[in-house]
């Protein structure tokens, strides 16, 4: 093979081994909030490890071994008692309800965290930013002409809060009539507009609002620059959560989910772009895994906290054996969900 056939291949290659690479970190950060919390309450951790399969590296430390494993597709922290009775007293089985409810969920909150500090980040070049205030319209705008005004700050669009023009962008989207119900904060009162008609495009087989009209810009401070990134990150949040409820509801297919293997698609085709534009879509990802471990479904870290806050309410646990039933099963459709998802990903990819 020559050394430009070599170049092609690293070509084609490197954006996917980054895409790998960021989804590790997401996963370790995860169980690093585990890991961290754990030590906090007591718990004794057995070992902490990023990658699964064969140990490339494993060092004792402690009560704890680190191990570096082969396959970089995730990482455990694994508690004693965590899935089984133990008699050490440091077990996770044996800590009280709240200890273990703070040590389950912060494997998401470190999630969040991270998202939270990629926003910034993304945010930390910009000179300004861009309100939720109209600060001017194009000309014969049909949104103007539907009753938006100048100064007219953006509160909800179709009931969902406006935090960012992220907001917006989402709210715009797979609207079917080309028509919203818009409440704007209007001379210091909250006046609701209904039916605020829109000219309309469509690509991809969904169809957006098209704007017509521009927003007031912020000028960056401390203060402004914090408020945005805890804004964005907000959006963020609001978003994943309205396409969960979309999804189910029905307003999207399943053709609109995807999977590791879509989204690693995706990054990839972003990093040959730009690497810089990896780190909103980083964001994005992250603060999702955060949110859907929140979900109290089984095998998730959501499920978890449900039989550890049924435990606090009824101040007796559930039996250890059905907790364990319960999580497996949920395991089992989790995973026929991903093996569906993966094959719809490889089967858009081969048909490109």
């Amino acid at each position: 093979m020559t050394i430009s056939s070599l170049l092609t291949v690293w070509g084609n290659i490197w954006p996917y081994l980054i895409a790998i690479l960021l989804f590790l970190v997401l996963i370790v950060i995860h169980e690093f909030g585990h890991f961290i919390a754990a030590k906090a309450m007591g718990v004794r951790v057995n070992e902490f490890a990023v990658g699964f399969g064969p140990k490339l590296f494993s060092k004792q430390w402690g009560e704890t071994k680190y191990a570096l494993n082969l396959i970089p597709l995730g990482g455990y922290c694994a508690m004693e008692g965590e899935d089984e009775d133990s008699g050490d007293p440091r077990a996770f089985c044996n800590k009280k309800a709240w200890r273990r409810f703070v040590i389950v969920v912060m494997g998401a909150v470190f999630n969040l965290l991270l998202g939270l500090l990629l926003v910034a980040i993304v945010l930390a070049p910009q000179e300004a930013f861009v309100s939720t205030v109209i600060a001017q319209f194009e000309e014969n705008a049909v949104s103007e002409q539907s009753g938006l005004r100048v100064d007219d700050r953006f509160l909800e669009v179709d009931g969902r809060k406006i935090f960012t023009t992220y907001d917006l962008s989402y709210a715009f989207t797979n609207v079917d009539d080309g028509k919203i119900d818009v409440t704007v904060r209007r001379d210091g009162k909250k006046v609701v507009l209904r039916d605020v008609a829109f000219a309309t495009e469509e690509e991809d087989g969904i169809s957006y609002l098209t704007v017509d009209f521009q927003m007031y810009g912020i000028k960056k401070t401390p203060l402004s620059y914090l408020k945005q990134t805890v804004a964005t990150a907000a959006s963020y949040c609001a978003v994943i959560w309205r396409s969960l409820i979309d999804l189910i509801s029905g307003k999207y297919g399943i053709s609109a989910v995807s999977g590791p293997v879509g989204v690693t698609a995706t990054i990839g085709s972003v990093a040959r772009k730009s690497l810089t534009d990896l780190l909103p879509i980083m964001a994005l990802i992250t603060i999702n895994l955060g949110i859907f471990n929140l979900l109290p479904l089984p095998a998730l870290d959501g499920g978890r906290l449900l039989f550890i806050l049924i435990e606090m309410i009824f101040r007796k646990p559930i039996p250890q054996k059905y907790e364990a039933w319960v999580h497996a099963a949920g395991f089992a459709v989790l995973i026929a969900f991903m093996l569906l998802i993966t094959a719809k990903d490889i089967w858009s990819l081969i048909r490109g």
